[in-house]
């Protein structure tokens, strides 16, 4: 029989830039997570702040290369997507490579605020208020602008929205304009519910925008729900957009930039294959071939990447606890966690991550489901992105070294979707959260937050 290292070195590339294994154990972005689990513990979620700024700017550095390469004269900015992770050390992280930020609710401005007040932003910093926006958001974004944030743009989601800031902002101000694509031919209705139709646009530019002595039409804002593939669908709907830019260029000379909205996938397997150069390339090349068909000159591009800003930078382990029988053929390993609380993700959507071991990489290995904490018949994992069926070392007979396993590239809407901080199913607490830097080389680990405590939810549940 063959070694758990085998199977995976036989199946895949490995090893890979962000896993390796030394010794039988697994290196994280060459970080060893045994001496991290032997002083932390279990469960614990981690996150390594490097990763962040390295995909931010690879993302930075293929677009420039791509707008140097077929001479677009427009330019480039990244943006984070703060609904993927509003944690501090993210947001403290992303802003030391120059970027800009995309909001999506109120409560997003405040953390604006405490930005600037940090000196981690300032007043030319782009804030894109996304979303459909209820009167506290309006009145958040109406505050922004009066204070000089010069580069905060409301993205215009409905007909009745301009109305406040023509009312309340006192100055000249920009405005964006969200188009509401339709969806993947798959998914349950047939246009997003965000944005303003195609139908709509020219007349809310004309019978709002246009005649406004403060307003003025800045950007058209794209998203796609399923983000940026190579598919029919995608490249059909963003030269869909790109046209009516041209259309509307016509009328509005103001308008100068697009937002291509939805974000690059990340790797959730290690057969993940995909290739962002290519993807880059040929946006900016059909950008610039429907502008110029058109006759109008091409628009600066912003992005606006959440999860592949964040979500790689992620990962959480957990010990085995237990091992059951069941049945007689299907064996369970038993963890110091769940999946409902801690990745609601691979409960709720079925998302698969990247599962491995993190020590016993010689062992012999065999088919395994793995079930989390709660009394919930779907708590549980048992598949992976490139199969049907789950495999882990053996835990040998006698072995006193407990059995650890890691979920990786964990970092994007976890903790937002599990209702970090407050009450989680079957009151399983929200585990330690470990932040891993490198400092000259060093790496650097301190702890963020430690388990939730049975006080904290007591209290939050009003005993």
């Amino acid at each position: 029989m063959k070694k758990y290292i085998d199977l995976i070195e036989q199946t895949f590339e490995f090893p890979q830039e962000e896993f390796k294994v030394i010794n039988n154990e697994l290196l994280f972005n060459d970080v060893p997570l045994m001496p991290i689990i032997e002083e932390y513990g279990t469960p614990l979620k981690l996150t390594y702040l490097p990763k962040i700024g390295a995909n931010i700017e690879y993302a930075r550095r293929i677009f420039n290369n791509a707008i140097k390469k077929y001479k677009y004269a427009g330019d480039y900015t990244y943006c984070y997507c703060t609904k993927s992770s509003h944690f501090s050390f993210v947001m403290d992280e992303a802003m030391k490579h120059d970027i800009h930020i995309e909001t999506s609710s109120s409560f997003d401005i405040p953390i604006i605020h405490k930005m600037y007040e940090k000196g981690k932003i300032d007043k030319s910093t782009y804030i894109i208020c996304n979303g459909f926006k209820r009167p506290l958001y309006k009145e958040f974004i109406t505050g922004l602008l009066n204070e000089g944030f010069i580069n905060c743009i409301p993205i215009l989601d409905n007909l009745n929205e301009l109305c406040h800031y023509e009312e309340y902002v006192k100055d000249k101000y920009d405005v964006g304009i969200r188009v509401a694509a339709d969806e993947e031919p798959n998914f349950e209705f047939y246009t997003s519910r965000l944005g303003i139709r195609y139908s709509d646009i020219n007349v809310l530019y004309r019978e709002q925008i246009k005649p406004s002595k403060k307003a003025r039409l800045k950007m058209l804002h794209f998203f796609i729900n399923t983000g940026i593939k190579d598919s029919a669908y995608y490249w059909s709907e963003l030269s869909r957009f790109i046209f009516k830019y041209c259309e509307l260029k016509k009328e509005c000379p103001e308008l100068d930039t697009i937002d291509i909205g939805g974000g690059f996938p990340i790797k959730t397997s290690l057969g993940f294959h995909y290739d962002y150069k290519y993807m880059v390339e040929q946006i900016i090349e059909n950008v610039k071939w429907i502008c110029g068909k058109n006759n109008v000159p091409v628009p600066h591009i912003f992005t606006e990447f959440g999860s592949y800003t964040v979500g790689e930078s992620g990962a959480i382990l957990y010990s085995v606890i237990d091992q059951k029988l069941q049945n007689d053929k299907e064996l369970w390993y038993m963890i110091d966690g769940s999946f409902i609380t801690h990745l609601p993700d691979a409960w709720g959507l079925n998302q698969k991550y990247i599962l491995l071991p993190v020590n016993k990489w010689n062992n012999l290995y065999h088919k395994v489901n793995i079930g989390g904490l709660t009394c919930d018949s779907m708590d549980y994992y048992n598949s992976e992105a490139h199969t049907s069926e789950l495999f882990m070392p053996m835990n040998d007979e006698g072995d006193q070294e407990k059995l650890y396993m890691g979920f990786f590239h964990t970092g994007a809407y976890q903790e937002s979707l599990g209702g970090y901080g407050g009450i989680q199913h079957c009151l399983i607490p929200a585990p330690k959260h470990v932040l891993v830097d490198k400092v000259e080389g060093e790496i650097k680990t301190r702890l963020f937050a430690a388990e939730q405590t049975s006080e904290n939810m007591l209290e939050t549940l009003g005993y």
